[in-house]
C-alpha cells in the first residue's frame, strides 16, 4: 500500500490532463466529445486521474505474449481506485526475434515512451515490460518525463526440463548447440529440445538480463517490491499488476514521481542486488544510461567497487543450477536482499513512499542453497565477481567482463591474437580445420560495437573452434568491443571503449599481436610498442558500413559509448520540455 504520511494529497485541477478535459474552450470540447466516441460515459473519464499503460506486448514477442491480458488486470486496479485507465501501444523489443539486435532499438522505445507520456493527458503510468532492453527503456522514458511511473514486470517463464535435466533458456541452448556440433546429440535430440525447452510465457528463466534489469528496478524501488520474481504463469501476477493500477494513482493523487524519490542510494541498491544475483553484464550501461536520464552520476567504478563486496550468492544459472520459479518459490527477490541488507541503503525509498528497510524486513527464506547468504556464496569473491572494469591500452575507457564465469587458469593469460574484422567473417571461419589457432590464442571481433554494428548486438560469447572443442577446449580468452547474453559463460570481455569504428585501440590489433589479460590486476593490454601504435593510428581507415538515412544513422550519429550508457547525446539531461501547448 501507498504510504500517504507526509505526502500531501493533490486536488484534481492540479493534474496535468485536466488541461485537455477541464476548460470550457472548444478544445476541451473536442477532447471530452472524443472520448465519448470511444464509448465512455461523461462521468468515466471527467474529475478522475488518468493513467496511461505503456504495453510493450506483440505477437513476435514470446517474453511479452501475456501482456494483453495483464493490462486489463491493470485497468481492473485502475477503475477500482477511481482513476481513467488508457493503454497506449509502445514499440515492442523480443530479445529473440528483433535484428539486427534489441539494443538497436532500446533508445527508439525510450524516446517512445517519453513522448507518448507527454503528448497525451497522462497523469500517471504503468509500464508493462520485461524482455532485456525493454524495462531501461520504459524506465528511461518515464524518468524523463517526470511523472508517477510504477514498472510492472513481465515475470520470468517457467522452469523447464529435458529428459530429466534442468534447462534453462539461453543456457542451455549455447551447451547443447556445442554438442550437436560435436555429435553428442542427435538432430532428433535438438529438434526435441526446440519444442521443450521454453515451456510458457515469460521472459529467460535464467538470470540473464531480463530478470537481472527487472530485480534491480525492483531492487531500486520502481516496482512493488519482490514483483520482478514472480512467475509470469502464475495466479499471483496479474494479481500483482491489478495492485500496480491501484497504486499509481495514489502515486499520482500525491505526486510521487520518479525525481521526489529516484536517488543515487536507489542505483547503488540495484547494483548490490545485481552483483548478488549474479547477473548480466548488460545491466553496467543500462544502469548507466538510466542514471544519466535522472542527472545522477554512475561508473563502471562505481558497480566494480560493490561488485568486489557483494559475491554472487543466488543459485541461479548460467552462475549456478536452479532456475527463477525455484528462486521464487525460495523467497524471491526480497529475501536475498535481507541477506545482504547490510549493504543497502535501507532508508531509500521507492513507489510506495516506504524505506527499503520495511520492504525486506518481512521476507522470508525457504532455501538456502538457492537463496544463499553471505558465509554461503554460489562463487566467492576469491573466484571472481559479476563485474570486473578492465583498463589498458586496448581498452583505456574501460571493458567489462563477469569474472565469475571466467576459467581459473584463464584470470592471468598471455597469448597471440586472432582478429575478426566481422561477425560474418568469424561464422565462416572458425570451424575451418585448417584454422591456424591454438587454446591460447585470444580471439577478438571488432566493428562490433555502438556504431560499429551499429548496436552493439550479443555476440561476445564468440565461438570455440570445433577443432578445439573435440580436444576438449571449453573455454578461451575472447575480446569484442559488443554484449553477450546475460545466459551466456565463460571468459569474454565486452564493452571495449572506445569501440573500433571510432578509432578505438581495438581496431588497431593485428593477428599475432600478444594480448595479456590480467584479471586481478584488472588490466587488458596488448604488448604492441607506442611507436608502432602511432603509426598503426595514421594509418587507420574504419571499415564499418556507414548508414545514410533510416534510425541507424540517426543512431551512429549521436549514440554514446558503452561506458557511458549508449544512449543518445541529445537526451542525456532530465526533463525541461515544456508541456505541449494546447491549441
Amino acid at each position: 500500500m501507498f504510504n500517504q504520511k507526509h505526502a500531501k494529497r493533490r486536488d484534481i485541477s492540479e493534474l496535468r490532463s485536466q488541461r485537455w478535459y477541464a476548460p470550457e474552450t472548444i478544445r476541451a470540447f473536442a477532447h471530452r466529445q472524443r472520448s465519448q466516441q470511444m464509448g465512455y460515459r461523461r462521468e468515466e473519464f471527467l474529475g478522475k486521474p488518468v493513467i496511461g499503460i505503456i504495453n510493450t506486448w506483440s505477437d513476435m514477442s514470446p517474453c511479452h505474449s501475456h501482456l494483453r491480458e495483464r493490462a486489463e488486470a491493470v485497468k481492473r486496479g485502475i477503475w477500482a481506485a477511481g482513476g481513467f485507465p488508457v493503454e497506449l501501444p509502445a514499440l515492442s523489443m523480443g530479445e529473440v526475434m528483433v535484428k539486427p539486435t534489441t539494443m538497436l532499438y532500446r533508445n527508439f522505445l525510450a524516446m517512445e515512451t517519453e513522448e507518448l507520456l507527454r503528448q497525451h493527458p497522462i497523469d500517471g503510468v504503468v509500464l508493462l515490460g520485461g524482455c532485456d532492453k525493454s524495462t531501461p527503456a520504459l524506465l528511461m522514458g518515464a524518468i524523463s518525463m517526470d511523472i508517477p511511473a510504477i514498472f510492472c514486470p513481465a515475470g520470468p517463464m517457467s522452469s523447464g526440463k529435458w529428459r530429466g535435466q534442468v534447462t534453462g533458456a539461453g543456457t542451455h541452448t549455447k551447451k547443447y548447440w556445442d554438442q550437436l556440433r560435436l555429435g553428442a546429440i542427435t538432430q532428433h535430440d535438438w529438434v526435441e529440445l526446440e519444442g521443450a525447452m521454453t515451456r510458457s510465457i515469460g521472459t529467460c528463466n535464467t538470470m540473464g538480463t531480463a530478470s537481472t534489469m527487472t530485480s534491480i528496478a525492483d531492487a531500486m524501488g520502481f516496482s512493488l517490491p519482490g514483483a520482478s520474481s514472480i512467475p509470469a504463469a502464475d495466479s499471483r501476477h496479474p494479481q500483482m499488476a491489478s495492485l500496480c493500477g491501484k497504486t499509481i494513482v495514489d502515486m499520482v493523487w500525491h505526486d510521487h514521481k520518479p525525481s521526489h524519490w529516484l536517488k543515487r542510494e536507489n542505483f547503488l541498491n540495484g547494483i548490490v542486488a545485481y552483483m548478488a544475483l549474479g547477473g548480466s553484464t548488460n545491466a553496467a550501461i543500462h544502469l548507466i544510461a538510466m542514471a544519466n536520464r535522472a542527472s545522477i552520476s554512475l561508473t563502471l567504478e562505481d558497480m566494480e567497487a560493490i561488485a568486489r563486496k557483494v559475491p554472487v550468492l543466488a543459485n541461479l544459472f548460467p552462475s549456478g543450477e536452479q532456475l527463477m520459479e525455484e528462486f521464487w518459490f525460495a523467497g524471491g527477490l526480497m529475501a536475498q536482499l535481507r541477506k545482504v541488507s547490510t549493504f543497502l541503503h535501507q532508508d531509500a525509498i521507492g513507489v510506495l513512499n516506504t524505506p527499503t528497510s520495511q520492504w525486506i524486513e518481512q521476507a522470508k527464506c525457504y532455501d538456502d542453497n538457492t537463496i544463499r547468504g553471505l558465509d554461503n556464496p554460489i562463487i566467492p569473491l576469491s573466484q571472481g565477481c559479476a563485474l570486473a572494469v578492465l583498463r589498458g591500452n586496448l581498452c583505456p575507457d574501460g571493458a567489462v567482463m563477469k569474472s565469475s564465469a571466467a576459467s581459473p587458469v584463464l584470470r592471468k593469460h598471455r597469448g597471440p591474437a586472432l582478429v575478426f574484422d566481422n561477425h560474418q567473417t568469424l561464422s565462416d571461419t572458425i570451424d575451418n580445420p585448417d584454422l591456424d589457432i591454438t587454446k591460447d590464442t585470444v580471439i577478438i571481433l571488432r566493428n562490433a560495437g555502438p556504431v560499429g554494428a551499429p548496436g552493439m548486438p550479443e555476440w561476445g560469447n564468440l565461438p570455440i573452434p570445433k577443432k578445439l572443442l573435440k580436444q576438449g577446449v571449453t573455454d578461451m580468452v575472447r575480446i569484442s568491443d559488443c554484449r553477450m547474453s546475460g545466459t551466456h559463460y565463460g571468459t569474454c570481455i565486452l564493452h571495449v571503449a572506445p569501440e573500433a569504428a571510432i578509432g578505438g585501440p581495438l581496431g588497431l590489433v593485428k593477428t599475432g599481436d600478444i594480448i595479456e589479460l590480467d584479471i586481478p590486476a584488472g588490466t587488458l593490454n596488448m604488448l604492441v610498442d607506442d611507436a608502432e601504435l602511432a603509426r598503426r593510428r595514421a594509418n587507420f581507415a574504419p571499415s564499418h558500413t556507414v548508414f545514410k538515412r533510416s534510425w541507424a544513422a540517426l543512431y551512429q550519429q549521436h549514440v554514446t559509448q558503452a561506458n557511458q550508457g549508449c544512449d543518445f547525446d541529445f537526451l542525456l539531461a532530465g526533463s525541461d520540455i515544456p508541456e505541449p501547448p494546447i491549441f
